[in-house]
């Protein structure tokens, strides 16, 4: 399976429209135009989300098809890895069907919603996406959530450095913006059933580039953008994408 990236830009997610920010991309034109600005300010990869003509979240198959179609073409150096966020609108047999037969090679899914399924399907799930290459990373947002994980692999997989999460601090909500602190009962469950998965952070909030921050500093890996914050470091509101990842490498570059 191919590693995380160290930096991955997820630009638009499931929810900001223009109306919240000129330069949320929707189209796939902008998608990729974003994707390359974004690498450029040096992002690894991108967390992608599709919108259907209304600029409403949009999990399809063929839609996906397309755009990482275009991703490669225009940046074969840069990952892909696309959403199968439910938002309250897709079931979890969609959000399976598009893992499986979008094309990508790298899918998030939560863990939460794909256990809808029941454990057992979604450890047949899990296994069938490995034996076709196709790396997992397990959104967990919360202890309940990493324990939901845990019964849904089987031993190997749960212990096998390998397997990718990503910890959500916060949430999509003006009153619920991330913490550093949150961080730490991730850290204490990974310490305490003794796996070094590869692990990366999202934050929502203004608080965003400090909690990356802090993430990088344990060892972590970092997920920034609009989808979870259009705030920089110095609390003034991004001109675009690319400069929320500038920003965040300008930050990791004097911690470090």
């Amino acid at each position: 399976m191919k590693p995380l990236p160290q930096i991955m830009v997820a630009p638009n997610g499931a929810r900001l429209l223009k109306t919240d920010h000129p330069e949320v991309p929707l189209t796939q034109a902008e998608i990729v135009a974003c994707a390359k600005a974004c690498f450029l300010a040096g992002a690894d990869g991108i967390h992608a989300h599709i919108r259907d003509d209304a600029g409403q979240h949009l999990l399809d198959v063929e839609a996906y098809r397309k755009l990482l179609r275009a991703l490669k073409e225009a940046l074969p150096e840069m990952a892909v890895q696309i959403t199968t966020e439910a938002v309250g609108v897709y079931d979890v047999d969609v959000q399976m069907d598009v893992a499986l037969r979008s094309g990508a090679t790298m899918v998030s899914a939560a863990t939460r919603e794909i256990c809808r399924a029941g454990t057992q399907t979604a450890a047949s799930f899990y296994k069938t996406c490995a034996d076709q290459g196709i790396a997992i990373q397990h959104i967990l947002y919360d202890k309940a959530d990493c324990t939901l994980l845990e019964s849904a692999l089987s031993h190997s997989v749960f212990t096998d450095p390998a397997l990718q999460v990503l910890f959500v601090l916060g949430r999509h909500s003006p009153t619920s913006a991330a913490d550093p602190a949150d961080l730490a009962p991730f850290m204490h469950w990974l310490k305490d059933r003794g796996i070094h998965p590869d692990w990366a952070v999202c934050a929502f909030g203004a608080t965003e580039t400090e909690c990356l921050s802090k993430a990088v500093a344990l060892g972590g890996k970092c997920r920034v953008g609009f989808e979870n914050s259009t705030i920089r470091s110095s609390g003034t509101v991004a001109r675009d994408n690319a400069q929320k990842v500038a920003d965040l490498k300008e930050v990791l570059a004097s911690v470090s």
